[in-house]
């Protein structure tokens, strides 16, 4: 994990997460309810993953809070929601089978509907600053629920692209996601040589070098945010969405390639 920079605690409100959670998680569940057997047969961009697999995988996404509040109280939190990128990306394989298994029998709209209740009722009990045991290592309720808001919104547009679906995103949700993931860059790659915007949400700034301090930056970086989401977890690549002008770079600095993804 990267230790040079003191991570980010960038203020989320708990309320508008919980509600962007269920609102992403619904459009979901709602898309989920009308796949056909063989769309749920189909491959995705995810190695040997078909989209039955991701749609387990995003019931499992749901439901790993109240399976990490059943297991014994840690002491404290020990990971941030910025941190939580990396920390993750050790356990990406063991992760990935856990979510493979997960019971999704019969219809998947009735194991989508058993995620929500779940979750739903881990948050009608548990403060948000009560530690979950989880395989990274213990972190608050209130944290775990933004990191919701990655897995969801990207595995929404994993959906997407592997079923040929238009499932929304809901705007918070999108949000978070995108500050989130642009905050694990400025503590992966920590400086102020280099400006990141995503407009509307978020702008960082990060690289080693000159720090830019007024007027106009000198190397800027920007992009919408489903670009960036799908450069920051490895979806494509940086020089074929510089190609595609889905990003612009000024400056002899402004080349994200060696720091990217920041969740792989």
């Amino acid at each position: 994990m990267p230790t040079a920079r003191k991570p980010k605690t960038r203020s989320y409100d708990p309320a508008k997460i919980r509600a962007a959670v269920s609102a992403q998680f619904g459009h979901v569940t709602a898309a989920v309810r009308g796949l056909t057997a063989e769309q749920l047969a189909l491959p995705t961009h995810l190695g040997e993953w078909t989209v039955r697999d991701l749609v387990a995988h995003i019931a499992w996404v749901i439901d790993s809070a109240a399976a990490a509040a059943e297991r014994p109280e840690p002491a404290k939190a020990e990971v941030t929601a910025v941190q939580w990128p990396f920390a993750t990306a050790p356990l990406a394989g063991g992760i990935a089978a856990a979510a493979k298994e997960f019971p999704l029998e019969g219809a998947a709209e009735a194991a989508y509907g058993r995620a929500a209740d779940r979750l739903a009722a881990v948050l009608g009990a548990l403060p948000g600053s009560r530690p979950l045991a989880l395989r990274i290592g213990a972190m608050t309720l209130d944290d775990f629920m933004v990191t919701r808001t990655v897995e969801l919104v990207v595995h929404t547009d994993d959906l997407n692209r592997a079923a040929g679906l238009e499932i929304p995103f809901d705007r918070q949700a999108l949000a978070a996601c995108t500050r989130l993931l642009a905050d694990a860059l400025s503590v992966k790659a920590p400086g102020g040589s280099v400006e990141v915007r995503i407009p509307p949400f978020a702008v960082v700034q990060c690289i080693e070098g000159p720090r830019h301090t007024r007027g106009t930056p000198p190397n800027v970086v920007e992009t919408d945010p489903l670009t960036w989401v799908r450069l920051a977890t490895g979806r494509t690549g940086w020089a074929a969405e510089v190609d595609a002008a889905k990003v612009g770079a000024s400056g002899e600095r402004a080349d994200l390639s060696a720091v990217l993804p920041v969740l792989g």
